[in-house]
């Protein structure tokens, strides 16, 4: 998979970088806090995301102002003005209706967006969003926190110890492992400076979009992780509740950007693919079996060797891991392609095209 990264300009004049990747029916993704295209394309963190979003669709993504690959030092960073970069995105990439995808604050641009525009949205998916900042909500204690967090960004987020930013990479993804935690820790330095990383959570805390739900005629999906200490499972469910015609699906899981090797995912995954309309192969909708997009990247390794004729220990040496790890995704691996045995598991693999660039070695 390749991206293709293009600019255009906002309302303002300020530069917005947006990327392509995949193919198939357009699904822009409204951006959300901490992106850099070119280094999220690379990450443990947001290469599944980006597959996932990609497999069927052209997605269409970008960095929002102050971050990433758009224009660093900006002086307008108000909420109209992320609407207004969307708008633009949209515009350049000449984009007459699609479903919309927003996470965190990306769900209220969108929404603005969406009411806006209810010709050209005709689906809303939102995943660990709200509707009001975190300013209007009615904890006293999460107003303090983040107040807290904002006086860390300002004194720790620039500098060379990542321990001010492993603060909020904790919240962000609790269960990740260490190899998305630095990632994590690095993004956020790599993708804003920590003035404009302040500005922007302050303004964050002041959005408020309660006026204009009833505005939105699409039908919408929202999803929200039980025990997301970034955004509250409340505010996901507030937001269900006030949008007219809204699904509302509730995750298992602390992370706010779920992980590929969480449960979670899966759930996530088969959600939107249903509410999107995305069909198997034998339903008219792909070239590829449906079993596939269940998969997760490692376990697209496993079956691919497993279609090869690999055993058990020998895919575990082909891929440096033990031999129970790789029984245990093999199991997985029987579940999602609805297997009863290793010979259907590898017949349907081998029809998928699986397992022709390995071949049998000897224990």
């Amino acid at each position: 998979m390749r991206q293709s990264i293009r600019f255009t300009r906002s309302h303002d004049g300020t530069m917005i970088a947006y990327a392509r990747s995949g193919s198939g029916p357009p699904l822009v993704r409204a951006a959300n806090w901490l992106t850099h295209l070119e280094f999220d394309w690379e990450s443990p963190l947001w290469r599944p995301w980006l597959r996932e979003l990609s497999r069927h669709h052209t997605l269409v993504r970008y960095d929002e102002r102050g971050c990433g690959l758009s224009d660093r030092e900006v002086d307008d960073l108000s909420f109209e003005s992320w609407v207004d970069d969307l708008e633009a995105v949209v515009d350049a990439a000449g984009l007459e209706r699609f479903p919309l995808f927003g996470m965190s604050q990306g769900g209220p641009v969108g929404i603005a967006y969406a009411a806006r525009h209810p010709e050209r949205v005709s689906r809303l998916v939102l995943y660990g969003s709200y509707m009001v900042g975190w300013k209007h909500r009615a904890s006293p204690e999460f107003r303090r926190r983040e107040e807290a967090l904002l006086q860390l960004m300002a004194d720790g987020w620039g500098s060379d110890n990542p321990a001010f930013r492993q603060v909020f990479t904790s919240l962000f993804i609790p269960d990740g492992s260490p190899e998305q935690v630095s990632w994590f820790n690095d993004l956020q330095r790599e993708t804003t400076s920590p003035h404009i990383a302040v500005r922007l959570e302050k303004e964050f805390g002041d959005i408020d979009v309660r006026g204009l739900l009833e505005q939105v005629r699409c039908p919408a999906l929202v999803l929200h992780a039980r025990n997301d200490e970034v955004i509250p499972f409340e505010a996901g469910r507030a937001l269900a509740a006030s949008l007219p015609d809204a699904r509302f699906v509730a995750l298992d899981g602390q992370n706010h950007v779920l992980l590929e090797d969480e449960p979670a995912w899966e759930r996530f995954l088969e959600e939107v693919r249903a509410f999107l309309g995305v069909r198997d192969a034998a339903n008219g909708g792909g070239d590829a079996p449906l079993f596939l997009n269940r998969l997760t990247d490692r376990e697209r390794e496993v079956l691919d060797l497993v279609a090869a004729g690999r055993s058990n220990p020998q895919i575990g040496r082909a891929l440096s891991i033990e031999t129970k790890t790789v029984k245990n995704h093999v199991s997985r691996i029987y579940r999602k392609m609805d297997a009863d045995s290793r010979a259907e598991a590898i017949v349907a693999a081998r029809e998928a095209g699986l397992g022709r660039g390995s071949k049998p070695e000897a224990d």
